[in-house]
């Protein structure tokens, strides 16, 4: 293996070439070597414009690429698992996009397809890796704000645009898996325990039968998350978590600009109008350099990989359990 792990990208997502990529290109500890899209013309214009070195018309072709350590998938929901599959048994580590399947039996099957081949896996959260998030984690953990009873959370943004796939039931589209999935990440991340039910509504577009509006609670062993996401909704994001003595609020927590400082405050609620709220800033950083780095690294032996498939698994039978609700009107049990 070289120096830098050598990365391939399948396909030519807007988010792998408008920020995942160039964002890799800055990493210390991986390099993007290759980039692959079934039409062949669109391969090269993003080979050209990113001053990427080689390109390919299939994504098979790239996988056949002696050359490519990882594996980078940012193709649209319903192909993350088939793909990561064939990149997993063409000796490839695999780096795949959120959410990553769109069931738990998807993502037992690509966690079989990891243990089987040797290799290592994740799901590109990337905001396991912002020192925002890191931090959120460190002062919840300090009992800083004593108790951790409970994360709210709203995401939201306007999308009704009929070709877009999150807008395509087929593709697994929909507001959940879109963005309430990182509402339920991070709750779970800043309680550092697994929810045992949730309970959930789910408003579906008329025209394109895919959520457009989800709200959801999830219980605990120690408290509560809940969270509303949207498709259809003014864009907003903000990540409260309350203790018995204290709160911690991020200000951008999911889209933390690359470049401009991010913020969060914590507040002991001794003034409500805000005179007690403490603020602390995050030099600027771009989280999708930290997560290539951080997985290039536990590629070459040095730490684990940020989010691996265990870690999907409980995100995933979270969702599950959140659309069982909506259908039933009942807490549903979160199964592992």
């Amino acid at each position: 293996m070289s120096a830098k792990l050598r990365w391939g990208v399948l396909g030519v997502a807007g988010i792998a070439v408008n920020k995942v990529i160039p964002a890799m290109q800055k990493c210390k500890h991986a390099e993007i070597t290759a980039i692959a899209s079934r039409d062949a013309s669109k391969s090269a214009a993003a080979s050209a414009a990113l001053g990427i070195g080689k390109h390919y018309g299939s994504y098979d072709a790239l996988l056949a690429d002696g050359e490519i350590d990882a594996v980078y998938n940012p193709l649209p929901n319903h192909l993350h698992v088939p793909w990561s599959k064939r990149a997993l048994e063409a000796g490839k580590h695999v780096l795949c996009e959120k959410p990553l399947g769109l069931s738990t039996a998807e993502v037992r099957s690509l966690m079989e397809a990891r243990d089987r081949t040797g290799l290592r896996a994740g799901e590109a959260f990337m905001v396991a890796t912002h020192p925002q998030w890191l931090r959120a984690r460190e002062i919840v953990r300090s009992g800083k704000i004593g108790d951790l009873r409970a994360v709210s959370v709203v995401f939201s943004y306007f999308n009704r645009d009929p070709e877009n796939v999150r807008n395509v039931p087929e593709y697994g589209g929909g507001g959940l898996m879109d963005i309430g999935c990182y509402a339920i990440f991070g709750s779970r991340f800043l309680f550092g325990a697994e929810p045992v039910r949730a309970a959930g509504v789910l408003e579906l577009d008329p025209d394109f039968g895919t959520d457009r509006l989800t709200s959801a609670v999830l219980e605990f062993p120690g408290g509560q998350a809940n969270f509303v996401c949207s498709m259809q909704m003014v864009p907003a994001q903000r990540v409260t978590a309350l203790g018995t003595r204290g709160r911690i609020e991020i200000e951008i927590p999911f889209n933390a600009p690359p470049d401009a400082p991010c913020r969060l405050w914590v507040d002991d609620g001794s003034d409500l109008a805000g005179g007690s709220r403490v603020e602390e800033t995050f030099a600027v950083c771009d989280q999708y350099t930290l997560q290539g780095d951080a997985f290039s690294r536990a590629v070459m032996g040095e730490g684990e990989v940020p989010v691996p498939l265990e870690d999907s698994l409980r995100t995933m039978a979270a969702i599950e359990a959140i659309v069982r609700s909506s259908a039933s009107g009942r807490w549903e049990p979160i199964a592992g």
